[in-house]
């Protein structure tokens, strides 16, 4: 099925940093995504969004290799990744940020820090990431010889952003960034993504505060059942009142 248009329309553009074509995919015999289609252009944010069980998380995981589509293509730069391994989608300038907050809890900040450099072999550059994660992320410089496990969880959330930049992605996912947080820190949360876009680097979320997440969007996806729902600029599709009434509570 198609997407339907959002309230308005954004002209087609060519070259997306990342181009998610008409996928299936699920798990063993699970089909959960029916040619599902996402495009995201290098500098943007774009979300993912729509009720649960509507396969946002799986595009995810299918774009890192955690699972492989039965069907479409997934292309990185111009280059297919669809049937790469996880470790060699990271080396191409792909980080990930899953959801949970999943730090190594026994671990220091910085331990945790340079375990998402384990790609790059050059100290200096290590602790030159390292500095920029902390002046992004002043809490996690405080506490850079703290356990993880002893943090609260939106500072591990803060921990698990810092992590995925080690490796210098060009892009990154990021999935339910501020699931389980209080509100303090989902705010905290949404301003560190746009100071991570101001940088120049593409963000892709899944996020299940939906308002927030359009607010702050280039341009979002809305899926339902595993298939393309909705699409147009982020804002445009906060504003629209079939999305509200059917997709934001509104």
């Amino acid at each position: 099925m198609g997407a339907e248009p959002g309230p308005t329309t954004t002209p087609a553009r060519t070259d997306p940093l990342l181009g998610v074509r008409e996928i299936d995919a699920g798990y063993g015999r699970v089909p959960i995504l029916h040619g599902v289609s996402i495009e995201v252009h290098g500098g943007e944010i774009v979300s993912i969004i729509g009720p649960n069980g509507a396969g946002k998380s799986t595009v995810l995981k299918a774009i890192m290799g955690m699972l492989h589509p039965s069907q479409g293509s997934i292309r990185f730069d111009g280059q297919e990744i669809a049937r790469l391994r996880t470790d060699l989608v990271v080396r191409r300038g792909i980080g990930y940020v899953p959801q949970g907050r999943i730090v190594f809890r026994q671990m220091t900040v910085m331990e945790n820090l340079e375990m998402g450099a384990y790609i790059i072999q050059d100290a200096a550059r290590v602790r030159q990431t390292m500095e920029r994660v902390f002046a992004l992320f002043p809490r996690l410089a405080e506490r850079r010889r703290q356990a993880a496990g002893t943090m609260s969880g939106g500072e591990q959330q803060m921990l698990a952003m810092g992590r995925a930049l080690m490796a210098e992605p060009r892009i990154i996912l990021m999935d339910e960034p501020s699931l389980g947080l209080s509100p303090l820190f989902v705010d905290l949360v949404f301003d560190k993504l746009q100071a991570l876009k101001e940088t120049g680097l593409t963000l892709l979320l899944v996020e299940q505060n939906a308002t927030k997440s359009l607010a702050i969007s280039d341009r979002g996806y809305v899926l339902e059942l595993g298939r393309n729902r909705f699409t147009g600029p982020g804002p445009a599709l906060l504003a629209d009142d079939r999305i509200r009434r059917l997709y934001l509570g509104g």
